[in-house]
């Protein structure tokens, strides 16, 4: 007898069962060698604390209240709602499934390998805090993480949806600009080292460039074998 064709739920049990197996395990091979590198690492806090020193000119009262505008753009209080606005939009405005989908994985994924992290490093955050103390462990910056994840996703999604150029360039550089100036927020609020912000960025493109290749490939295997 041939086989009974799935049913969409079928189907999308077995894509989020696959995507989540595969990023899970690419998940535990970068935890793994942050893991190994965590104590070389602490050899150069003395270079964070430079850059503490260095910062230190350009405090000001203004600059900090522009730094806490720039922080809350990466804080889940703003990221959450942005994140469900895009998923509603993607599933009911354009019903683009697999944007839909895309911004979930990504984002659960990405909390999910944050907090793994820092609690295998367990980096204490710095001690004297500019403006107010932060919750948590330091390395690496969650900031960092979840700003490459969801605005460099979102850079992907304007490369797939946006067709003139130069619109897409120009916002394109204004969300990098974004993602650096919020990194960049943190350690000017002393709530992270400057590694931390580092690490976060280099783990946050590393992350989103495998998510994307993982779920890019099971979208054309659906599309190759569901049509």
């Amino acid at each position: 007898m041939p086989a009974k064709p799935m049913n969409f739920r079928e189907v999308a049990f077995l894509i989020i069962a696959e995507t989540l197996l595969s990023l899970i395990l690419f998940a535990i091979v970068i935890a793994i060698l942050v893991f190994l590198i965590r104590k070389p690492l602490r050899k150069y806090k003395f270079m964070d604390l430079a850059i503490f020193d260095r910062l230190q000119s350009y405090v000001s009262h203004g600059k900090n209240r522009v730094m806490l505008f720039i922080t809350f753009l990466g804080k889940h209080q703003f990221l959450i709602p942005a994140n469900l606005v895009l998923i509603f939009y993607f599933l009911f405005a354009t019903h683009q499934n697999w944007f839909s989908i895309r911004v979930i994985t990504i984002a659960l994924s990405s909390l999910l390998l944050m907090f793994l992290l820092k609690y295998l490093f367990q980096r204490k955050r710095p001690l004297s805090p500019l403006l107010k103390a932060a919750k948590g462990l330091s390395f690496p910056s969650g900031h960092a993480i979840m700003a490459v994840t969801f605005y460099g996703l979102i850079i992907y999604i304007l490369r797939n949806t946006v067709q003139i150029d130069w619109l897409r360039y120009l916002l394109t550089v204004f969300l990098i600009l974004l993602i650096v100036l919020i990194g960049y927020s943190r350690v000017y609020l002393r709530v992270h080292y400057a590694s931390d912000v580092l690490a976060g960025f280099i783990i946050g493109l590393v992350w989103l460039l495998i998510s994307l290749s993982v779920l890019n490939n099971l979208e054309q295997y659906f599309k190759d074998s569901f049509g």
